[in-house]
């Protein structure tokens, strides 16, 4: 298998900017997390899902701006022509070359277990700048305050 993957390279100023992120946006006014899953996948690549899964809530905690959540899903279907994206260069990547990629690290951490078809799963990761202080996982600590794996 393969994940669509955007490497965000367009912006000049870009908190992503360099690094390889999945297809997503921000919420519209109304809008479901699924209308907001169509409608961004359709604006960035192109492509219309047609069958896809819910597959867990991150909740992203920053020392510097407000919290962010996003909700994750996977696609096996689609339909349509990918087309070219003005936020960054969007490849397949194969599921066994991610880890090398220039990822946020707890961006490694759900995309692992999105891999390993971990059940729907709620995973909360606290920042400091740039540095993953913290992540739990369904209540179970993986990275600890320090910024060590358990």
């Amino acid at each position: 298998g393969a994940y669509l993957m955007l490497h965000r390279i367009k912006k000049r100023v870009d908190v992503n900017r360099g690094k390889w992120i999945g297809v997503g946006g921000k919420f519209e006014t109304n809008e479901s997390p699924v209308d907001c899953l169509l409608r961004e996948v359709k604006e960035e690549t192109g492509l219309i899902l047609e069958r896809f899964s819910y597959r867990g809530i991150i909740t992203f905690i920053y020392n510097n701006r407000p919290a962010e959540y996003m909700h994750l899903y996977t696609a096996d279907r689609f339909s349509g022509t990918l087309k070219p994206c003005d936020e960054g260069e969007l490849a397949w990547i194969p599921l066994t070359e991610l880890e090398q990629l220039n990822l946020w690290e707890g961006d490694r951490i759900f995309l692992r277990l999105l891999a390993e078809g971990y059940p729907p799963f709620s995973l909360k990761l606290v920042y400091h700048n740039d540095d993953l202080l913290e992540a739990v996982l369904d209540n179970t600590i993986l990275v600890d305050k320090k910024g060590r794996f358990s």
